[in-house]
């Protein structure tokens, strides 16, 4: 049987395409997911939504379920007393429970070709850490969920631009010590 050029070049996109779907899910594809962080050196366990009790030691992340809406917490010292029960709202399809209502701060990083990132950055307020001035707006976060920021304390920010025509930014949270470690090494002024 014979193929007209125009079946062997349907076949020959269909596979393109199918090729690129699947390059894109297996290794571009951002993954959603929610962390519950303790940066702390206490040991803590805790229980959403009245599930199973789970621990989580020093310096851990751990990957959790949590339902768009209401969720519920119960968190516990390393003797299994109450700390605290407590509700939050989940929106958007990554968040971040602050266990131990540390402190964390969101920073924005902006992307684009012929960007003059120094004017953006000093055109914006400037926060202040442990008494120093940090440009750049960092944003302080210390309450116990939050899923304003695009990547997860366990991401880093893209290494390359990704052909982007114009000006775009995209927002990390960092616990407070890798902040500082990270502003340190980026913003070197």
């Amino acid at each position: 049987m014979r193929m007209s050029p125009a079946t062997k070049g349907l076949i020959i996109s269909v596979i393109a395409v199918l090729f690129a779907f699947g390059v894109y899910f297996l290794f571009l594809a951002k993954k959603n997911y929610y962390l519950v962080d303790n940066p702390t050196g206490d040991t803590y366990y805790f229980k959403i939504n009245k599930g199973e009790e789970k621990i989580i030691g020093a310096g851990q992340k751990l990957e959790v379920k949590l339902n768009k809406g209401k969720n519920g917490i119960q968190v516990f010292n390393a003797k299994k007393d109450l700390l605290y029960d407590s509700a939050f709202v989940v929106n958007k399809n990554r968040g971040l429970v602050n266990i131990a209502h540390q402190d964390y701060y969101i920073n924005e990083q902006f992307y684009g070709y012929g960007l003059n990132k120094d004017s953006l950055i000093t055109a914006r307020k400037s926060t202040i850490i442990d008494g120093k001035k940090f440009v750049n707006e960092p944003k302080h976060f210390n309450k116990l969920y939050t899923d304003e920021f695009y990547y997860n304390i366990d991401e880093d920010y893209d290494k390359i631009v990704k052909n982007v025509q114009k000006v775009e930014s995209r927002t990390k949270i960092f616990r407070k010590v890798d902040f500082l470690n990270y502003y340190k090494e980026y913003y070197k002024f």
